[in-house]
C-alpha cells in the first residue's frame, strides 16, 4: 500500500452519513479519529493483492476500484466494483481473497486492524453499521449472482448502469445529473457480467438507437430515459412514457 497521508477531519468527510462510522456519537469519532489516516491511490495502482496480508481496516471515500481474482489458466474475472464507503480488508479478514485495483484514484480511510477490532469491542455504534455494511455486501451479492444467472444480456447491462446511477449518486464529485461514467472498460464489463466485449457494445449501442442512452464518448453515457431502462433491466416495470404509448402498434378491429 502506499505511505499513509495527513489524517482528514471526519466532520468534513463527503461520506459522513454513510460510512463505516456513520453512527457514532461524538465521543465514539474522537476515538477512532485517533487510529485514523488516509490513503490515496491512482488509477491502475493496486491496493490489495490476493493472497496476501491486509494490515489495515479500510474504507473508500471517493472512488472505484475493481475486485478481481487470476484464474489458473491466467485470465482474470471481475467480481465486482466497490465504491465510497464499501470496505476494504473488513475486521477478521487478515488476507486478501482477491486483488484490489484502483480503476480511478481512490482514497482510503484506513484503521491499524488491531486496534479498530479493539474499538468494536468496546462501541456498540461501531458493531452495530459493520453489521449493516455486512448485510448490504451479502445482499448485493446475491444480487449479482441473480443478474448471472437469470437476466438477459440486455437486461445484464441496463441493471449495472441502473447500479452505477445509485452509487454514483454518493459520491463526491460525480457527474452532472443524467450522466453516467463507465468506471471500467467495455471488455471489463463484459466480465463483470459474464457477457463478451461485442454483446456489451452490441446491447450499448442498441439502448442508444432506442432513444434510451446516448453514448458521449467511450467512458461517458446520458441516460434520456430512465424509465425505459429500468423495464429494459427486466425488473419491476415503471410507467410508460406518452412518449413510448404513441408508438404502440394499434390493434387492428
Amino acid at each position: 500500500m502506499m505511505d499513509a497521508t495527513h489524517p482528514t477531519d471526519c466532520a468534513s468527510c463527503p461520506i459522513r452519513d454513510i460510512a463505516l462510522c456513520a453512527k457514532c456519537d461524538d465521543g465514539e469519532l474522537a476515538k477512532i479519529a485517533r487510529i485514523k489516516s488516509t490513503r490515496r491511490f491512482e488509477a491502475g495502482q493496486t491496493i490489495a493483492a490476493q493472497g496476501e496480508g491486509i494490515p489495515l481496516v479500510s474504507s473508500i471515500v471517493d472512488g472505484v476500484a475493481a475486485v478481481s481474482r487470476t484464474l489458473e489458466d491466467g485470465r482474470t474475472q471481475l467480481a465486482g466494483l466497490l465504491f465510497a464507503k464499501d470496505m476494504v480488508g473488513a475486521p477478521g479478514e487478515g488476507q486478501a481473497a482477491y486483488d484490489i485495483v484502483a480503476k480511478t484514484p481512490v482514497t482510503l480511510c484506513c484503521f491499524e486492524r488491531h486496534a479498530f477490532e479493539a474499538h468494536v469491542e468496546e462501541m456498540p455504534h461501531l458493531a452495530s453499521r459493520l453489521a449493516e455494511l455486512a448485510l448490504d455486501e451479502r445482499d448485493a451479492a446475491r444480487a449479482y449472482l441473480f443478474l448471472l444467472g437469470r437476466k438477459t444480456a440486455r437486461e445484464k447491462i441496463a441493471s449495472f448502469l441502473l447500479f452505477l446511477i445509485e452509487r454514483q449518486r454518493q459520491m463526491a464529485g460525480s457527474e452532472a445529473p443524467g450522466i453516467i461514467r463507465l468506471p471500467v472498460s467495455r471488455d471489463e464489463i463484459g466480465s463483470l457480467l459474464g457477457l463478451a466485449l461485442e454483446t456489451v457494445s452490441r446491447h450499448l449501442n442498441g439502448l442508444g438507437r432506442d432513444g434510451i442512452l446516448q453514448i458521449l464518448d467511450h467512458r461517458r453515457l446520458r441516460i434520456l430515459d430512465r424509465a425505459a431502462l429500468e423495464r429494459s433491466s427486466g425488473d419491476a416495470p415503471a410507467p410508460m412514457t406518452p412518449r413510448e404509448l404513441q408508438v404502440i402498434p394499434r390493434k387492428s378491429a
